[in-house]
């Protein structure tokens, strides 16, 4: 069985992993300035948050299309009809509807939607779970059931110095209480389990109570000492990641993925600026093989 996922997953993983793991990539575009990149295909996040911060202008981001995902899904097929097709939040990305329909064109594939309700690393962390547990011969359903395991034991939370971005992309309107508020304060901002869309979980008055009050909320979850899995990522703020995880070292016993730029995506709708850490109880990774 083979595995699709969509570039807003985060897989902090080498390209030789990836293929190792069968799984296979379909980007989502930004355009910027009237031009279109693919993401890691015609540009790397760390490369379009240089042309943002250059900018005066606000980056656009559309799904893949269904045809590319009836490409993709069609091409895999050839060698192997069986696929699990694991996606960004339906209730923050057309993305995930997107490659429903793109199957429906491809009769020959039989392929299974999973819809992570996350983003980002914690989504990645879903999907490395799925390819290793199929790789090792696990059947489609224990595949499954591991990866609702990890999905209700992880969390995601974000932070921001500037709001423009938001505000320009009426991603603030998720946000019910920051409104009044919002040119003043750095949001909290989490991503709910149910519709998997982002909630306002605090705010603060600047932007390093804002960091700190993230690792207040993760421990209200969990107990200072305790062993997580932990992955900090950026737009383009290495200042403000480097900060996140050493207050999140302090708290906890963690093990830490790498530091890196989340998905550009995700970060032309929040500027570059922002801040996040996926989080999960390290006891949920146990019986990965």
């Amino acid at each position: 069985m083979q595995i699709v996922t969509d570039s807003g997953t985060d897989l902090s993983l080498p390209p030789e992993q990836l293929a190792e793991l069968d799984i296979h990539v379909v980007p989502l575009t930004v355009t910027l300035e009237g031009k279109s990149y693919r993401e890691g295909v015609d540009i790397q996040p760390d490369e379009f948050y240089r042309l943002l911060v250059a900018t005066d202008s606000f980056p656009t981001t559309s799904q893949p299309s269904a045809g590319e995902f009836a490409e993709t899904y069609r091409r895999l097929a050839v060698t192997d009809p069986d696929i699990l097709s694991i996606h960004m939040s339906s209730g923050l990305s057309g993305t995930f509807a997107a490659a429903e329909a793109g199957a429906r064109l491809v009769a020959e594939a039989n392929i299974t939607h999973v819809d992570t309700k996350t983003l980002s690393a914690a989504a990645g962390w879903q999907v490395e779970a799925a390819a290793r547990a199929l790789k090792a011969g696990w059947p489609i359903e224990q595949a499954l059931d591991l990866m609702e395991r990890i999905g209700a034991a992880s969390d995601s939370m974000y932070t921001l110095q500037e709001l423009k971005y938001l505000i320009h992309g009426g991603r603030i309107s998720h946000m019910k209480r920051l409104i009044a508020s919002v040119l003043n304060l750095k949001p909290l901002i989490g991503v709910e389990k149910v519709n998997g869309t982002y909630v306002q979980l605090g705010q603060g008055r600047t932007f390093k109570r804002a960091v700190k009050g993230l690792v207040d909320l993760m421990a209200q979850q969990h107990a200072p000492g305790s062993a997580l899995r932990v992955q900090v990522l950026h737009s383009h703020n290495p200042e403000g990641a480097a900060m996140l995880r050493e207050l999140v070292d302090q708290r906890f016993d963690c093990t830490w993925l790498p530091v890196g730029p989340m998905s550009l995506v995700l970060g032309a709708h929040t500027g570059p600026s922002m801040v996040g850490v996926g989080y999960a109880s390290l006891e949920a990774f146990a019986d990965i093989p």
